[in-house]
């Protein structure tokens, strides 16, 4: 498969359909579950809207970055840090704070970056993250290896009116929702605009683009703040939803789990980041609680079958799951593929 079609980035009609019966399930999920599936759901949207953030950078420019965590971790220590311990603090000033927060510090190291390519890239990113990893892990002041707790999620308070209390697990699952639209239209909408474009031209041929008159650095070091900083977005919304931020939020782990996301959903086109999200949370949920057989806890070793499904998706839909939806509803195989 060219490189230039691994990415689906004409959703094909099925498959906006069946993303539209998604949207409609998400919206009236509280009322047909539990508190617990609540939660879990909104951990979901929170970390589909993570995994957008890096589709801006792996499947529209073509960076695939292993640091990627570290501007997520970023803004949830930025909320614990500015909540004090008795009451909340406004939402309304500290949320643009937070993404400004990973938005500069996605800019500070992406100045250095996005200077390298391939593998260098890939290693470079990896150790700026390491780096803030363990100016957090090891500095007690930073809340060492324990983080740091949030007591109270931010008040939505404006002159004394609350239009919605954050408190309410429903309010903060349609929050979350909300942003997660927000987001996905936001980077459609971009994706398609003369910048998204030339983004997607970098990742096709940057050669090209640079002897068409293009500067490539300043079009990747736009991408990679802008996915920063809506990293950040999903940080500020989990430290909220968990009530804490520790330095494994900025691990390799949650990285290489973005980039898993992306791949399983299918790259280029954010949709698949949501879906891909949503299929890696559940199965790391499904596999997690597989029962003990013949003495063997395959719960446990939850990994293997995480790695094995992954390899089955790249082997058997390299497009990812959505890839696999549009060529079943085509009634296709690989080779009949139409690639709009």
């Amino acid at each position: 498969m060219a490189a230039p079609m691994a990415n689906l980035e004409v959703l094909p009609r099925s498959v906006r359909l069946t993303l539209l019966l998604g949207l409609i399930a998400l919206a009236v999920f509280p009322y047909m579950s539990g508190p617990y599936y609540t939660e879990m759901v909104t951990r979901m949207m929170i970390m589909a809207i993570f995994a957008m953030s890096l589709d801006l950078l792996q499947g529209v420019t073509g960076l695939v970055s292993l640091g990627h965590a570290a501007f997520f971790g970023i803004a949830g220590y930025t909320l614990a840090f500015l909540t004090p311990a008795v009451e909340p603090v406004s939402l309304w000033w500290t949320l643009p704070l937070a993404v400004l927060s990973s938005a500069l510090a996605a800019l500070v190291i992406g100045f250095f970056v996005v200077r390298t390519k391939g593998i260098y890239f890939i290693m470079v990113t990896m150790a700026f993250a390491q780096m803030i990893y363990y100016l957090f892990f090891d500095n007690k002041v930073l809340g060492g290896s324990d983080g740091l707790y949030i007591n109270f999620r931010p008040d939505a308070s404006l002159f004394g009116w609350l239009p919605f209390d954050l408190e309410n697990r429903v309010t903060l699952y349609y929050a979350t929702l909300v942003l997660l639209v927000g987001c996905y239209l936001f980077l459609r909408s971009l994706l398609w605009s003369p910048f998204g474009r030339a983004l997607a031209a970098i990742r096709v041929n940057e050669h090209r683009m640079c002897a068409a008159g293009f500067n490539t650095f300043g079009y990747k070091l736009t991408a990679f703040t802008l996915a920063g900083a809506m990293a950040g977005f999903a940080g500020y919304f989990y430290g909220m939803q968990t009530g804490y931020a520790n330095p494994e939020l900025m691990g390799f782990h949650l990285s290489a789990h973005s980039i898993m996301m992306v791949i399983l959903g299918g790259m280029g086109n954010f949709a698949g980041a949501i879906v891909g999200a949503f299929a890696f949370e559940y199965l790391l949920h499904l596999f997690k609680e597989l029962p003990v057989i013949g003495g063997i806890d395959f719960g446990k070793h939850w990994q293997l079958w995480m790695g094995f499904f992954i390899v089955a998706v790249v082997m058997f839909a390299p497009r990812g799951l959505l890839g696999l939806m549009d060529r079943l509803g085509r009634g296709r195989g690989p080779r009949g593929e139409r690639h709009e």
